[in-house]
């Protein structure tokens, strides 16, 4: 039971490092006066999703739920 809990730990660590750099890599959400006139709505504001940014974004939300999952099984193997 210590070996996989040495794993999961590892396996912890290493996604808390890999969120922790990619919610630095994402740019901030703040739209500035842009939005006031309606400039948001240009080609790469529709097709955000299959930008650099997009594929932050869902990798992130991935690794969030990862990072969740680990954080609950840790827990319960501690007991």
């Amino acid at each position: 039971m210590t070996i996989i809990r040495m794993i999961l730990t590892i396996l912890f660590i290493l996604v808390c490092i890999a969120l922790i750099v990619l919610v630095l890599l994402q740019e901030g959400k703040s739209a500035g006066l842009g939005s006031i006139s309606g400039a948001a709505e240009t080609y790469w504001g529709k097709n955000k999703g299959r930008s650099m940014e997009g594929t932050l974004v869902k990798i992130t939300k991935y690794l969030a739920a990862g990072f969740i999952l680990l954080t609950v099984v840790l827990n319960l193997t501690f007991i």
